[in-house]
């Protein structure tokens, strides 16, 4: 393998581990050694499942608007804002009235993906 089959591009929609996360709501992930990718797709006014993972989870809101949901609290958030969720805490999503796409970092990668490979180029 070289080098260049580590590089991606958030609009190649054929690479990483695809998954439905919930009606409106999509990923692709790239799961590493000491760290995952999560590029996660959420349509118009969809709502995620509020959950939990004990692995810490950063966000970083790529496009749109929506609402983030994290303890107790619903929080507005816009393009460019950026957000930690620490492992155990209970969060969700809502998109706003144009969608939104989000970037999530979780470290260390969740076992579910690491178990199923690196997921690159699947």
């Amino acid at each position: 393998m070289t080098q260049k089959d580590k590089f991606y591009n958030i609009d190649e929609v054929n690479t990483g581990i695809s998954r439905i996360l919930g009606d409106g709501i999509s990923t692709r992930i790239f799961c590493g050694e000491q760290a995952m990718l999560s590029i996660v797709s959420i349509e118009a006014n969809a709502k995620g499942k509020i959950h939990s993972h004990p692995e810490e989870q950063w966000g970083f809101l790529l496009e749109g608007s929506g609402i983030r949901i994290q303890g107790n609290e619903q929080i507005e958030i816009k393009k460019g804002d950026f957000w930690q969720t620490p492992g155990g805490v209970e969060h969700g999503i809502i998109g706003g009235p144009n969608g939104a796409k989000i970037l999530d970092i979780f470290s260390p990668p969740r076992n579910e993906y690491k178990k199923a490979g690196s997921g690159f180029g699947d």
